[in-house]
């Protein structure tokens, strides 16, 4: 069986050896998708829509990336002065890839932003950040790359969740990473919430009723090589991929 084609996507960065901006994304992404026996396809922006269908139609499945936040507007709320990184047109772009996945059930992966953009994309809104508006939670966002290896606290996953069983969990606990600022508020009512920390920041989300679309609020894509639930759930979205 052919290996998937997987599309992921990108943010933007200053680029000082062109003195312009250039599109960035950490190469942990592409190298989780290839270990699960995918072929990542890194999906580009300012390109018109129909650029943008005719990537995706060619695509098995779809990963949307963690990054900077997104335009408040999106999900009907006045700016915070804690958002930040906001990229109106990646997030054009993200939105409009989750809700063309959700119609067709293409599999998709969202990871940290990526979750968010799915809740989004979908109706809901978003905690702009969460020491400001999560009475008793703990700190959820670091600023040094050290932390992506860290597992500084726990999940609880739902049993009988798409997300759980590919995780392949024995119980329903996982030590996640944690390097994000802000988290589903209200989800979608089309999403169910299938994993969340013990200070109540939600951090799963799926679609029911689809071969695989998934939300996860941590960084799966930075611990896959070494902690093997992490690792299962990349095996798991490339096999729903390889049924497209």
């Amino acid at each position: 069986m052919p290996q998937p084609l997987i599309g992921i996507t990108v943010g933007t960065g200053n680029s000082h050896e062109t003195n312009g901006t250039a599109l960035r994304v950490r190469s942990t992404y592409p190298r989780a998708v290839a270990a699960a026996r995918g072929v990542p396809l890194l999906i580009p922006l300012d390109i018109d829509e129909n650029a943008l269908r005719a990537i995706y139609e060619r695509l098995d499945g779809i990963v949307l990336t963690g990054g900077g936040d997104i335009e408040p507007s999106r999900y009907g709320a006045e700016t915070s002065v804690r958002t930040v990184g906001v990229d109106a047109g990646r997030d054009q772009i993200e939105i409009q890839l989750a809700r063309w996945a959700v119609d067709d059930d293409k599999p998709l992966l969202g990871i940290c932003r990526g979750h968010q953009v799915l809740n989004v994309a979908l109706g809901g809104t978003l905690i702009q950040d969460i020491q400001a508006e999560v009475p008793g939670s703990f700190e959820h966002d670091h600023e040094t790359d050290d932390w992506f290896a860290r597992l500084p606290h726990d999940v609880t996953v739902s049993r009988g969740s798409k997300l759980h069983s590919a995780l392949n969990l024995d119980g329903d606990r996982l030590a996640v990473n944690t390097m994000h600022h802000q988290a589903v508020g209200r989800p979608a009512d089309s999403l169910c919430v299938v994993a969340g920390a013990d200070d109540g920041v939600i951090e799963g989300i799926e679609y029911p009723n689809r071969r695989f679309v998934v939300g996860v609020q941590w960084h799966p894509e930075a611990l896959f090589s070494e902690h093997e639930p992490h690792h299962h759930l990349f095996e798991a979205f490339i096999r729903a991929a390889s049924t497209s």
